[in-house]
């Protein structure tokens, strides 16, 4: 498995604040952002496509290089905020169609999609993926031409039993799950018992690493507020293991959206903290494998 980290982590700079959020004194590109992930020697990056300024063949040509320059793996992330809205926006299903050419460019071979989103988690679930279905059986038609899988988040929105059961619908090997170890505990679903069943369809990941926010209702997205992995409640260990016991050897990406009050606002920090757990990690998995040696 290769360490990776989501452009997301930063996206404070790119000049997405919650209001919650204060302003950064200063700004990102996304080629300061790769260069820091060169720094902090990881193996690879999810690029947010809300974050890539243009999307012309020129520019992603260029980005393609530095990539490569960086020796970095890649996957193309699209659906922010809200993604297919549930089976309900045909414009954004087009512009997710469109985003493949774009994928092909930077030379992803996994982009991660949104079909729903917290947002839409009150409305009926059983309708909404009704209608995912649907443009996922369409999509996975465009996704083969590629050569690009597609990697659904779970993004608040479905339980892991749901998203098995929109997963298994499709049956295709060109959709799988961009298994998001910390989303699955915000709806109080066991990220643990959903990797157990979903380990098999897992192309790409976030893993985040969440604690209790004190005076937060509970009913608010960010109670469970990031922190850096391993210093929270998400047992991202054995969520490895069980993506190991499978053969996974795609990324970690450590993804952050609302850092803890506890960390101040040095999202950094918090990314090279959790690049050094996920770099752990993925060594005590290398240990694991038999004609390995201890490190």
């Amino acid at each position: 498995m290769k360490t990776a980290i989501d452009s997301y982590c930063y996206h404070r700079f790119f000049g997405e604040v919650y209001p919650q959020q204060s302003t950064p004194a200063t700004s990102m590109t996304l080629e300061e952002f790769l260069r820091r992930a060169h720094e902090l020697r990881v193996d690879g990056v999810s690029l947010e496509s809300c974050f890539i300024p243009r999307l012309d063949t020129e520019y992603l040509a260029q980005v393609r290089s530095l990539l490569d320059e960086y020796n970095l793996d890649r996957v193309f992330a699209w659906g922010h905020p809200d993604g297919l809205e549930g089976g309900t926006n045909q414009n954004a299903y087009h512009e997710m169609i469109r985003c493949f050419e774009s994928a092909r460019s930077i030379g992803a071979k996994v982009m991660r999609v949104v079909g729903s989103s917290l947002r839409f988690r009150n409305r009926p679930h059983g309708p909404q993926i009704e209608c995912l279905t649907r443009m996922f059986r369409e999509a996975v038609k465009v996704a083969e031409e590629y050569g690009v899988q597609m990697a659904v988040e779970n993004h608040i929105d479905f339980t892991a039993d749901e998203m098995l059961w929109l997963l298994t619908e499709v049956n295709s090997p060109w959709l799988g799950i961009n298994f998001d170890t910390g989303n699955f505990l915000r709806l109080l679903d066991d990220p643990i018992k959903g990797m157990a069943k979903l380990a098999p369809y897992v192309y790409a990941t976030h893993i985040k690493d969440l604690k209790v926010q004190k005076g937060v209702a509970a009913d608010e997205w960010y109670f469970f507020s990031c922190t850096p992995v391993g210093d929270g409640l998400v047992d991202n260990s054995r969520l490895v293991q069980l993506l190991a016991d499978t053969g996974y050897e795609g990324l970690l990406a450590v993804e952050i959206d609302f850092l803890h009050p506890d960390y101040g606002n040095d999202e950094d920090q918090a990314v090279v903290r959790s690049v050094a757990e996920l770099k752990r990690l993925a060594d005590s998995d290398k240990a694991r494998k038999p004609g390995s040696e201890a490190p």
